[in-house]
Parts: structure tokens; sequence; C-alpha cells
């Protein structure tokens, strides 16, 4: 394990929320919602009628995929990748770097710098896309000879579809736009996959690999095919789409599956000595990094809680930390039965006895789930919330479903002032089917 600190200096999102920091952190704060009801055409037969999609157009807070990304790589870009490039753009400048600054970076600090960007899943429509044209040609040539389809039919294929669905393009394509030419990594852990990529990139500053990374994970899954398929598997809430904005309920009695939602974070993080060289505003330090597997079921957690203990507890041993450090946790909780449940367990093993000490909450009540998003979502939610020293609410909590096992701080509703504090220990958790887990540890800067 490297000695090199590492902090957090460029925050970066697009979320249900609106595009931006400065939009997206006081909604969150003053416990609005960005989830709204479905429509058009594909959404009527499926049984979920409620998303959290990132807001469209030009005005204030919304994002235009035309003033993205420019003309000549629209066909190579798909819009999560999009999404990335825009909160890219924000945590860069954020960072302090205009674009001067950046064209006019040496080469040797190009070399420096590295790219860590995930996502869940590539879109589906690309491939079904793809695989239309497939079945239309193989038809042909069933009229026809199969050397009809073998010489001709994947001419139709468009020579963008591979780059398209290539998980690691994302990250690549950042890398190019800004000629970063340190670590290239992505990641593609399911729900796991943000929290996975900030915390690869902080223990590749750590140990020396890089000097400055740019990390996060995006996701846009809120299309008829992918809520379908979520829908199959009884994941996604069924029982709120008359009220969307009350859909998304974790740790609340009502609770009944995930709000599907799409979204990205990214942040900027560098080592210490070159924020201070630079004069750079840091938000936070991230100090602990853990992971695990739950070793359970392929979409279930472990109903014990115990993989999400393990990581928790690999986070604060990394930190070298014990739990009586912690003040505030944003949990993973998606507002499911059986996850809600679990994480709570974890957390009230983790910190035994100060159950009133701690504050947590799961800020997907008001963003929905954005599946590989969230965990750097919330990874930016959480360094906020160290750096103003407020913890977010748990947005359309009501009710506790047991008070005995429900006896937390959940923040419920809105958010708690914790400037009486001096310094803040704070959690982020991510836990994605497959049984991967994650958890990283972030403090006030001093």
């Amino acid at each position: 394990m490297g000695s090199r600190r590492v902090v957090l200096t460029g925050l970066g999102l697009v979320t249900p929320l609106g595009v931006g920091v400065t939009r997206v952190w006081p909604r969150l704060i003053r416990a609005e919602c960005g989830i709204r009801g479905t429509s058009g055409k594909g959404y009527e037969d499926i049984p979920s009628r409620v998303a959290g999609s990132v807001p469209r157009g030009d005005g204030e807070g919304e994002f235009n995929f035309d003033n993205v990304v420019p003309k000549s790589k629209r066909k190579l870009t798909s819009l999560y990748t999009a999404f990335a490039f825009a909160a890219a753009n924000e945590a860069l400048t954020d960072a302090g770097y205009s674009r001067e600054t950046l064209d006019g970076m040496r080469d040797e600090e190009r070399r420096r710098i590295g790219v860590t960007l995930g996502m869940s899943a590539i879109d589906p429509y690309d491939v079904a896309n793809a695989m239309q044209i497939f079945k239309e040609r193989v038809r042909m040539a069933d009229q026809n000879t199969s050397w009809f389809f073998l010489t001709q039919g994947y001419k139709r294929i468009s020579p963008y579809f591979i780059p398209r669905v290539m998980a690691n393009m994302t990250a690549g394509l950042i890398s190019m736009q800004w000629q970063f030419k340190g670590p290239n990594h992505a990641v593609s852990t399911a729900c796991t996959t943000g929290t996975h990529a900030i915390g690869d990139a902080f223990r590749l500053i750590r140990s020396g690999d890089a000097d400055a990374m740019i990390a996060g994970a995006t996701d846009s899954h809120t299309n008829p095919f992918s809520m379908g398929a979520f829908c199959s598997i009884r994941a996604l809430s069924t029982n709120f789409n008359d009220c969307p904005t009350k859909a998304s309920r974790p740790f609340d009695k009502d609770r009944d599956g995930f709000v599907m939602s799409e979204g990205c974070g990214v942040v900027f993080m560098e080592e210490l000595e070159r924020a201070k060289a630079r004069n750079a505003r840091i938000y936070a330090e991230i100090i602990g990094y853990g992971l695990s597997g739950d070793a359970c079921h392929p979409t279930a957690p472990s109903e014990d809680g115990s993989g999400a203990l393990n990581c928790m507890q690999a986070a604060l041993r990394d930190a070298r930390l014990s739990a009586d450090a912690i003040n505030y946790i944003n949990a993973h909780a998606t507002s499911t039965p059986l996850g809600d449940a679990a994480e709570n367990r974890a957390i009230k093993a983790l910190i035994g006895s100060r159950r009133k000490d701690i504050a947590l909450s799961s800020t997907k009540g008001a963003t929905g789930h954005m599946m590989g998003a969230s965990g750097a979502v919330e990874a930016v939610f959480t360094t906020l919330a160290v750096h103003h020293r407020i913890f977010p609410p748990t947005i359309s909590l009501d009710s506790v479903s047991d008070s005995k096992e429900f006896d937390l701080n959940y923040v419920p509703n809105e958010a708690q002032d914790a400037r009486h504090l001096n310094s803040i220990v704070a959690v982020s958790n991510s836990y994605g089917f497959g049984g991967p887990n994650a958890s990283l540890c972030f403090k006030t800067f001093k």
C-alpha cells in the first residue's frame, strides 16, 4: 500500500435532479425528487411506470446531446457516453482546468493523468438494432442462398456498432478528448461499478501509478427494454405508478422495489502535493476503499448483510480507522425489501451501540437507482456532505418497516445540519447483482 494522500478537487453530475453540481446539490438538500412517470411508445405494458430520467433541453440544469457531442462524433457516441462527457467536463472545470490550460499541458503531465470510468451494461438497443439487420439478411439468404448473406449481409452492420458496445470505450473516448495518457481502465460490476471505479483510481494514485485521475461511472437504462427486463425479475417498484415521487422510498415499510434511473457521476482526484502546488480547492480527502463478495445469489444479497459488513470493515481498515470514527453513511439502499434490510443489519453490526450518533441516508429516494452510475453519483454526494457538513435526506421515508430492526437515524425527509462537527468521516456503499460489494471512506481535509 502506498503512502501518498489523495484528495478530491473536481466534481461533475448528470442526474434526474438535473445537470451540474450547483443545480443538483441544493435540490437534494431541499428534499426534491427527480422521479417522474414514464410515457411514450413501449412503456404501455410495463408494470413499472416510473423512472428517473435526466431532464432534456437547453434550459438551466438540462441535458442536450447535441450541445455535448460534436456532430462528427455523434454516431460513435452513445447516450451514456455523452453523459460522461458532460460530467467529466464539469469535473475538470471545477478542478480549475480551462480549455487553454488543458491544451497547453505538457506531454509529461498528460502521461500522469488517467481515466477510470465504467458502466453496468451497454445500451441494449445498439445490440437489438444490429441483430435486426442480421435477421433481415438471414431471411433473404433463406430465400436465395447462404452465400448472399456471407458476402453481402455484414456490410449493413454499422462500423460504429463495435465501438458503441465496448464497455471500455467511454473511458477511452474521454482520454482521447483531453489526451490523458495515464492508466486507462474500465469497470463493469453491476451496481457497484461507480464505487469500484473511484476506489481503483484512488489506489492508482496512492501507489504512484498516476498523479491524477478522472473517475466515475455512467448508465442509461430507462428505456422500455431494460425496464421490462427488470420487471420480469420483479425488481422495480410498481405500487406507486400514480405517485412517482413517492416510488423510491428506502427503508420505508411500503417500499416495493427500486426505480430505474439514469445519470453519471465523475470526480477529479489527485495526489495531495500536486493539488497544493496548483492551489486547487480541496473538497475532501479519500482515505479508504474496501471490497468484498457475497458469494450468495445472482440477484439477492446475503440476508444477514455479511458481504456489506465485510466491505465496510475493509474500507475502515484501509483508512486505519475504527467504526467509532464514522459520522455519516451514504447507504446503497435501493428501496427493495431484501436489500435495504440486509444493509441495515450490516450497518448495525458495524456501528454497535453508536446507533444514534451516526447519520445514515439513502439519496436514491431523490434520484432513483442509476445502476452502475449510482455509486459514482453518491460518492459525489458524500464528498459534498463532508465538505459542506450537511447530511442529505432520505426522502419518502414516512414510516420505517420495523421499529425494532430499523432504529437508526435515517435522516428522514429533511437534511441534517452537521456544522457542529469539526471533522467528518463518511462511508459510501454500493452493492450489485452477482455479489460485488464496495465501500469508500471520505474525510474532511485538514
